[in-house]
């Protein structure tokens, strides 16, 4: 079967959005309760959001996006060779970051080289350079670890700037769960 190109993905996607998540168990005591569904992850657009703009709404909030990076932008953007580094926020304010994240986590700051302060989104899909809901602490080792994920960003932004992605498709991957992303990824390209 020819599945068209960024299409596959997007059907992987909306087969096993949540094939991860399991019903919790609920005892029947004879009366019934609505147990509510997992939530799918979607794109908010700025016109939807104008005060936060777009972002992936997924069940750990809004991940905000770079409002400049789109379908129609992402030759001059993302696909660009150099962009990256032209968005991401200068260390002097992900240090300050990072250092707040490990104290709300009750991790010592002697530590902070074990961790990376990731874009759940990242740059190079157009995850927002500086909007708190973009950063989130991350292991660098291990098979959780941003070395891991990092991967996984680079084989999405190729896909994308190949046609072989939708922009949103891989966003959407990511956000929600990049380790169950990188399965349908590694299953599928």
């Amino acid at each position: 079967m020819h599945v068209p190109r960024g299409l596959g993905l997007a059907l992987v996607l909306s087969v096993s959005a949540c094939a991860h998540l399991s019903a919790p168990s609920i005892p029947d005591h004879g009366v019934k309760e609505a147990v509510p569904a997992p939530q799918i992850p979607r794109f908010v657009s700025a016109a939807e959001d104008p005060q936060n703009g777009p972002c992936i709404q997924t069940t750990h909030g809004c991940i905000a996006l770079n409002a400049a990076v789109s379908d129609a932008t992402i030759g001059g953007t993302i696909c660009l060779s150099g962009y990256t580094k032209s968005v991401r926020p200068p260390t002097s304010y992900t240090k300050r970051v990072k250092a707040a994240r490990l104290s709300e986590a009750g991790i010592a700051q002697t530590r902070a080289r074990e961790f990376e302060l990731d874009h759940i989104v990242p740059l190079a899909l157009g995850g927002h350079p500086r909007n708190p809901s973009n950063l989130a602490l991350q292991p660098w080792d291990g098979e959780h670890g941003a070395k891991m994920k990092d991967i996984l960003e680079r084989r999405l932004q190729e896909l994308v700037c190949s046609g072989q992605v939708t922009l949103i498709d891989a966003r959407l991957c990511i956000a929600q769960d990049w380790e169950a992303c990188a399965n349908r990824v590694r299953s599928r390209y």
